[in-house]
């Protein structure tokens, strides 16, 4: 791992003073990962191996309907985390597809290491903690806004808050997370200014 990307890292966990942690043997728990545009990263009916932290790129998580439509959970994109995170901690099949809609580099923390981390170095539970709660957070977040908002509403507190590389992917992935038809997000992006 080079610097840059152990500096990424370092600034990924901000509760973790990193001088109190052994630098070469936490670069080694991270194994690098290179993914093609529309690569698989974890397929549903798999069990997801890594914790991952993006270098660069944008990836969807997403599932697939009745009629084998995908129905768009979320993304990731460079400097957040990605992974299919319930499956990575308990270990069980994933539900869900994880897949690149960019090239993207990544790196992964297998959940042994991932593990060893949290037993080691105490200050990864305050991490985790307010990690996981943002992600319960974020989710409930989410079904509210689903529930509450009109469509144009949602595509303007989308389009607000999210950074720049995801207003670049292909909107049916950008219409579908925000439970909207293709047309009606072409639409709205040619009408609504944000």
């Amino acid at each position: 791992m080079d610097d840059a990307t152990y500096l990424k890292l370092k600034a990924f966990f901000p509760q973790v003073h990193f001088e109190d942690l052994d630098e070469s043997w936490f670069r080694s728990l991270w194994t690098a990962k290179d993914f093609n545009q529309y690569d698989l990263i974890t397929e549903a009916g798999s069990i997801e191996h890594y914790f991952y932290f993006v270098l660069e790129g944008v990836q969807a998580l997403y599932i697939l309907n009745e009629k084998g439509q995908k129905v768009v959970l979320g993304f990731s994109y460079t400097g957040s985390p990605s992974g299919v995170f319930d499956s990575f901690i308990s270990q069980t099949t994933s539900a869900t597809f994880l897949e690149a809609l960019k090239p993207s580099k990544l790196v992964g923390l297998r959940l042994s290491d991932y593990n060893r981390l949290f037993e080691v170095h105490p200050e990864f539970h305050k991490w985790g903690h307010l990690f996981f709660r943002s992600v319960l957070f974020g989710r409930l977040f989410r079904e509210v806004e689903l529930l509450t908002l009109s469509a144009e509403q949602r595509y303007i507190t989308f389009m607000q808050r999210c950074p720049e590389e995801l207003k670049v992917i292909p909107q049916k992935y950008l219409a579908s997370y925000l439970n909207m038809k293709p047309e009606t997000f072409s639409r709205l992006r040619a009408s609504v200014m944000y």
